[in-house]
Formats: C-alpha cells, sequence, structure tokens
C-alpha cells in the first residue's frame, strides 16, 4: 500500500526541492484549492473564457491545445495573461512520448511552443529514459529562457478501462522520477505510488499526484472513461484533482467549480487532520 502525505500544502511548499511544486502548493495554499480543471476545449475564444471564469476556483488550468483548431500567439498570450490574473499554472496535457531529439522540438518550438507558456507537462516513458534525460537536459540547460518555472509530470496510470499504464511500467515511472528530481515533480496516477522508502534517493521525497477521471455526477461514459469523487481520490493519495466535463459542460460551469473545489478541499483537510491550515 503507497503512503500519502499527512503534511499541508504549505508545509511541503516549504519543503519541496522544485519551484514548480513549491509555486503550486503555495497557490493551493493562498485559494484554498486543490482542483484542476481540464479544458478539453475546441476554440480558443471558448478556452480563454473557461479560464477566465474559472480561474479564480482553481489550483492549475489544464489543457489539450493540439485540439484547438484556431491556436495561435492569441492562444498563448491569453493564457499567460489569464494564469497571471487568477493566479493559477497552467498544464498542458502533452503526454509527450518519442525520441529524446524529437521531443525536446516539440517541447521547446514547432507550432505549439509549449516552453514558452506551460508551467508543468506530462511525459509517457513507454520508450524509455531517454525522453525524460532529453527534457530535463532543456529545462536545466543554462540557456532555456525559463529555467526553475518549467516542472514535469510523469504518465504512471490512466484511469481508462483496459489501460496497460499499469505494473512494472508504473514503477519504473517511479524509478525515473527519482533519478531526475530537478525536472521531474510528480506523476499524473490514480494513487500515492511511492510506499517502498528504501528507495529514496533523497530524504525530502515528495513527490506531488495530479489524478484525473474527477466527476461527482457519474461512474463512467460510454467510451472506457472511469470516474471517481474528489474525496475518493484524495483517500487514495490524491494531491490535486483533475476535473473536466463534469464542471465545463455542466450548466454553471461556476458553480460546479466551486462544488469540486469544495469537496476536494474537505477531503484534504481531512487527510491532513485539519492541523495547521
Amino acid at each position: 500500500m503507497a503512503s500519502q502525505s499527512t503534511k499541508s500544502y504549505a508545509q511541503r511548499g516549504e519543503e519541496h526541492q522544485h519551484p514548480v511544486a513549491r509555486k503550486l502548493f503555495n497557490i493551493a495554499e493562498s485559494k484554498r484549492s486543490n482542483l484542476v480543471v481540464s479544458a478539453d476545449i475546441e476554440d480558443t475564444e471558448s478556452l480563454l473564457k473557461c479560464a477566465d471564469d474559472l480561474g479564480p476556483y482553481i489550483a492549475v488550468f489544464k489543457t489539450h491545445v493540439d485540439i484547438v483548431r484556431d491556436f495561435s500567439d492569441a492562444t498563448i498570450q491569453g493564457l499567460k495573461s489569464l494564469a497571471k490574473k487568477h493566479n493559477f499554472m497552467i498544464f498542458e496535457d502533452r503526454k509527450l512520448i518519442d525520441i529524446g531529439n524529437t521531443v525536446q522540438k516539440q517541447y521547446h518550438s514547432g507550432a505549439l511552443r509549449i516552453s514558452e507558456w506551460a508551467d508543468i507537462v506530462n511525459l509517457s516513458v513507454l520508450g524509455g529514459d531517454g525522453i525524460v534525460d532529453a527534457l530535463t537536459q532543456t529545462v536545466t540547460s543554462p540557456d532555456f529562457p525559463f529555467r526553475g518555472q518549467r516542472g514535469f509530470l510523469l504518465l504512471a496510470e490512466m484511469t481508462s478501462r483496459g489501460s496497460l499504464a499499469t505494473g512494472a511500467y508504473t514503477s519504473q515511472c517511479v524509478d525515473l522520477a527519482r533519478s531526475f528530481p530537478e525536472s521531474t515533480f510528480g506523476f499524473v496516477a490514480t494513487r500515492a505510488l511511492t510506499a517502498d522508502h528504501s528507495q529514496r534517493t533523497s530524504s525530502h521525497e515528495d513527490f506531488v499526484i495530479f489524478t484525473t477521471g474527477i466527476n461527482i455526477e457519474s461512474r463512467g461514459d460510454t467510451l472506457g472513461q472511469q470516474y471517481q469523487t474528489p474525496a475518493e481520490a484524495v483517500r487514495r493519495g490524491a494531491d490535486f484533482i483533475i476535473a473536466g466535463r463534469g464542471i465545463y459542460a455542466s450548466k454553471d460551469s461556476v458553480v460546479a467549480a466551486k462544488r469540486y473545489r469544495d469537496e476536494g478541499w474537505d477531503a484534504y483537510m481531512e487527510r491532513v487532520g485539519n492541523v495547521n491550515l
């Protein structure tokens, strides 16, 4: 059974070795929110409106910009401006997976220019450790303009039915995260993962868990997605809960965001024992 952190976000923000994690915990603490909105929206105007409407209630705004049909510099500048206005971080759910040379180009150049605007990006290590090594070299280079402002999550598990991200693959994600602490600060996973403290490379190891598939009203969809509630996810070790259609596709997305925020925060407070919050 993996262990979950019972420290407060404030404590973890003070102690964490990664600057992105420190900023993330400070945002969560100041806004009393561990909510991530997954905005799978297909045009810039609607995407930015969603970010503006829900920004006050979230810690992170998660995008899939490769589905935004009119993606442009206006999308980038709009997201950056709203992140500053509402004090949230941007997580591009790109699931980078390729050889190291290719992912460096996908991340730092190309049409999407992800490194310019996304605080957080997730990676799949299906192809081995080359992707993490390559992108670590990118973000730690003295020439990288956003050095110390970018971090990676490893895609350790998925919530879709029949996912192959299990077992040895998930264990390899943990090993790789421990090998690249200067770039990688956590996982996309359904639970806490790091029970084996004997394998720790640092006494300050603290991996942040982002859990997808959060929905209060539904247990799944017709395409294999499986949902859990905010409280269920936090009890299993989620530090940040990711909700999409349950919020942005609801009749009143602001009301829905507040509900998810409150349920996620209440579950977090219960987990840490309401101490020093």
